[in-house]
């Protein structure tokens, strides 16, 4: 019988992804916490820029996306050192989702430098074994956003948020670089919930090694 208690051992880099709100930060610490693996975070609160371009999108997309291509780029190289105490790696990102973001806020000269840029560092970066997107809603993002509380993100336009939900799905329903297992989890809540966090886990788990997965969970009678 496998160890419930250890992952799988094709799986040694683990991406969770989502739009803005989806709770995929709260996810990568749980896998990483279960099953001992090196944690990888989204450093956000480094980025100088990013209150500023909540506050004027046009006027400061450029330097904030540049600014996050660079951190990312920098932990991804870095997720090669050798690592004694994990043998596996969860993060809360995937290096390619940047991307999404660029083609929501650049246009012209600078998207154009962006895309170069972006093609210089990509083939330097590891590919996932597997990358988790957990799908949810515009109305739920939203919701998750408020609770949350950041205070650089309680101005939050709807809009935007919609149109990165758009762009999410767009771009998960075409990729191909890795395994890939979709959680619609819009209707669960699998941090306060048990028997919902640990059925998420167990798809996680028991993902296919290769292609698409797509699943739609729903909420238990505790939470119905």
């Amino acid at each position: 019988m496998p160890d419930s208690s250890a992952l799988p051992d094709h799986l040694n880099y683990i991406v969770i992804e989502g739009v803005i709100g989806a709770g995929k930060t709260t996810l990568a610490r749980l896998l990483s916490r279960r099953y001992n693996a090196r944690l990888v975070l989204e450093q956000f609160d480094d980025n100088p820029f990013l209150e500023r371009f909540y506050e004027n999108r046009a006027r400061w997309a450029f330097q904030t996306q540049l600014a996050f291509l660079a951190s990312r780029f920098r932990q991804q190289k870095d997720m090669g050192a050798p690592d004694l105490f994990h043998r596996a790696v969860v993060s809360d990102y995937a290096f390619d989702k940047d991307r999404i973001f660029a083609h929501q806020n650049l246009s012209g000269d600078e998207l154009q430098l962006y895309e170069t840029m972006f093609r210089i560092m990509e083939p330097n970066v590891p590919t996932p074994d597997l990358v988790v997107y957990l799908q949810s809603t515009p109305e739920r993002l939203m919701q998750n956003i408020k609770q949350r509380g950041r205070p650089y993100e309680q101005d939050m336009d709807p809009a935007y948020i919609a149109s990165l939900h758009e762009a999410y799905n767009q771009y998960f329903f075409h990729y191909q670089k890795s395994p890939l297992l979709i959680l619609n989890a819009a209707a669960i809540d699998f941090v306060d919930h048990a028997d919902e966090r640990e059925e998420l886990l167990s798809h996680i788990m028991d993902a296919a090694p290769q292609g698409t997965t797509y699943v739609n969970l729903h909420a238990s009678s505790s939470t119905a």
